[in-house]
């Protein structure tokens, strides 16, 4: 048995380009010295192994490697960057205990920065900092750790800091042990020197141990005691301290250096030691209720003596064949054990269990709590399944995956590519929740569903190379929506005299607009039996089954209730099934009358723009519809964050690029749904109709 304290689960999670997986390729380079199992492999970026991934130089799927450092695990899973694949950044933090979230040194809190970081603190993942790139032009560690505290709204305790700025800059100091780390020009990790504190820093790593200190003691009554009592707290103490606080995440130990230079990463990596979680100290994971997804107030106890509780965070295909990631919570498992799913109520049997190494693996005959492995082979297991022991089903909290906001429709270019298609998608579809897929059953085409365009082109891409499908793309098409703006009451009669018994139900009603982001939903306010209880599912039934096509173009309908307040029924003719064609062709019937609108998906957009070019690209978005919410000047331009129609937003990276001379960034998420301006909802529902009327 291994000892789980010396266990790390840890992600690595940060903006665009801001050095995530140098620094995990750095952490693999100076781990691999003193690695168990055989060489890391060098040279091109180990844990960005799809061709899509070392063309773009973007992470597109969070990738898990093993490796030791001072007799200690890490499990580290390097997670992509790109709005469009938050996803597999959300799904890796539901599974890790610590993260180390990177800045850049020049570029500060990015806007992707901000959106993982809320994820993290949505997960209350334990994280300490590393501000990375203090080589480059531009870079200024206090900057970006005031940004940290203004932006993110989260408290940097500084446990180095930099010796020297942009060229200049040859190492760090630790504050809390006194010593400088400096490097020579070699490259190489393991040259350096540990040093006295460069005389012209003396008073300021004074300033910030004392800083550290006073935000750090609140965490132990009687270091604090002793501390107001002029009794400074051993190292020791301070690191306990340190390590209580970092777990609440009431503040981030903030270290500094450079990956690609390999500069002040030893001190990260002992940082990782240190102050983040184990998986013992970590709140254990809630089980909940199968059939509503609430909690049950149990929770799965981090122990290889308890029952076997584990959850599916990921399916990948490679090479050797499907792939199930799984983080294990409680329990042992071993090669031959069955396990039952407890979202299908199926068991399988373990063949092969494997520690990934990015894209290589080393065979495992057992793992245990703590673990995060992946099994060769499984069936009918998708992201957020429980995997449990068949004498102790459990249900652990499931993952909530965002809707899709962009489709595209594809065909292959040639016959015999169509099965090929199905096979490829179907395997994507398991590997990724946020990709979807539907075939349009009136014209034959397949619709693809996804995050952002990037999202899509690269679903294309890994198609077209990874299983050869050659397809013919169409334009990108924007889920619009449905809801309505009156109030209506109404009755409807669903009568049907054939020989034998009829069909008879009456149902009177009050269709009215829902509160905002409340879907669909019904209630009956029936006395005296009027339409007896057994058929108020029914109707609901009737109701509901309508709301995925709307009145005006065919589209899903948001944010409606129905209240059922009256009827009537016969003792013989009525059923389920009359009262459910009598919901359908009331919804037909009153829809029209309650003014329906047309709804579209507004994007949250964050914008990056150096200072001259501002003016033009507030302009360019003012013109697509866009509503400037805020504008923050950085270090080397501003961030103007806006809410702008996903319709408008097609093509822009080629726009921004053009405006400002390749140097503006933006990234947007979906925000909400919004009334469709009326010019704009008449033009929508022309296309729809000719579509329609196409089919």
């Amino acid at each position: 048995m291994t000892d789980l304290t010396k266990y790390r689960n840890i992600g690595i999670f940060a903006h665009v380009d801001a050095g995530k997986t140098t620094t995990t390729e750095r952490i693999l380079k100076l781990t691999g010295q003193i690695h168990k199992t055989g060489e890391v492999h060098d040279g091109e970026s180990t844990t960005d192994f799809m061709e899509q991934e070392a063309e773009r130089g973007i992470t597109i799927q969070s990738a898990a490697v093993s490796c030791f450092w001072k007799d200690h695990r890490f499990n580290v899973i390097d997670t992509p960057g790109h709005v469009d694949f938050t996803v597999e950044v959300y799904r890796s933090l539901k599974v890790l205990d610590g993260g180390i979230g990177v800045f850049c040194g020049s570029g500060g809190v990015e806007p992707q920065s901000e959106t993982n970081w809320r994820y993290a603190n949505d997960s209350k993942v334990a994280r300490i900092i590393f501000v990375n790139k203090l080589d480059r032009m531009g870079a200024d560690f206090f900057t970006v750790t005031d940004q940290i505290k203004k932006v993110l709204g989260a408290t940097p305790v500084h446990m180095t800091l930099p010796i020297g700025r942009e060229d200049d800059f040859v190492g760090v100091v630790d504050v809390l042990e006194r010593k400088a780390y400096v490097w020579d020009d070699s490259g190489l990790p393991e040259n350096y020197e540990v040093k006295d504190v460069p005389e012209d820093m003396v008073d300021l790593v004074e300033e910030y141990r004392e800083l550290m200190i006073e935000a750090v003691v609140d965490q132990d009554d009687d270091i604090m005691m002793a501390y107001m009592d002029g009794v400074e707290p051993s190292i020791e103490e301070i690191k306990r301290c340190i390590r209580a606080g970092t777990r609440t995440c009431s503040f981030f130990p903030t270290f500094c250096g450079s990956a690609f230079k390999n500069k002040g990463m030893q001190l990260v990596l002992d940082g990782v030691v240190d102050y983040l979680p184990s998986p013992t100290e970590v709140d254990p994971q809630p089980l909940t209720n199968p059939e509503t997804g609430e909690a049950n107030g149990k929770f799965a106890i981090v122990s290889a003596d308890e029952p076997l509780r584990a959850l599916a965070f990921k399916i990948m295909d490679d090479r050797f064949g499907a792939l199930t990631f799984i983080r294990i919570y409680s329990g042992m498992l071993k090669k031959g054990d069955s396990i039952l799913n407890s979202a299908t109520g199926k068991s399988e049997r373990i063949g092969r269990m494997v520690e990934m190494q990015a894209n290589d693996r080393n065979e495992l005959t057992s793992a245990q709590a703590g673990d995060i492995i992946a099994i060769v082979g499984m069936k009918n297991v998708k992201t957020g399944h429980t995997l449990c022991d068949p004498k102790h089903e459990c249900t652990l909290e499931p993952m909530i995956f965002p809707e899709p906001v962009i489709s595209i429709a594809v065909a292959p270019k040639d016959k015999g590519g169509s099965e090929k298609m199905g096979i490829a998608i179907g395997k994507m579809v398991a590997e990724d929740p946020t990709f979807q897929v539907e075939t349009d059953e009136e014209t034959g085409e397949t619709i693809l569903k996804g995050m952002g365009e990037l999202h899509l082109d690269i679903k294309v891409d890994i198609l077209k190379r990874t299983y050869g499908v050659d397809l013919m793309v169409g334009k990108p098409q924007v889920a619009y929506r449905e809801t309505i703006t009156k109030a209506v009451e109404d009755s409807y009669t669903h009568k049907k005299q054939s020989g034998g018994s009829g069909q008879f139900g009456k149902i009177d009603y009050r269709i009215k607009p829902g509160e905002p982001n409340s879907g669909f939903t019904f209630k009956s306010s029936v006395v005296g039996g009027n339409v007896p209880k057994e058929y108020w599912p029914a109707i609901e039934k009737g109701f509901g089954g309508m709301m995925n096509t709307g009145v005006l173009a065919g589209f899903p309908v948001l944010d409606v209730e129905i209240e059922l307040y009256d009827g009537a029924f016969h003792a013989v003719d009525s059923s389920a099934l009359a009262f459910e064609i009598a919901a359908r062709g009331a919804f037909r019937q009153t829809m029209p009358k309650a003014g329906a609108q047309l709804l579209e998906p507004i994007m949250a957009v964050d914008v990056f723009t150096p200072d001259d070019h501002v003016g033009d690209v507030i302009g360019d978005l003012n013109r697509r519809r866009g509503m400037i919410k805020d504008q923050q000047a950085g270090l080397t331009g501003v961030r103007i964050k806006a809410d702008v129609p996903l319709s408008e937003m097609f093509g822009y990276i080629g726009t921004l690029r053009t405006m400002t001379s390749g140097r503006g960034q933006f990234s947007m998420e979906f925000s909400h749904y919004s009334p469709c301006p009326m010019n704009v909802a008449e033009k929508v529902i022309a296309e729809q109709k000719e579509r329609n009327a196409k089919k």
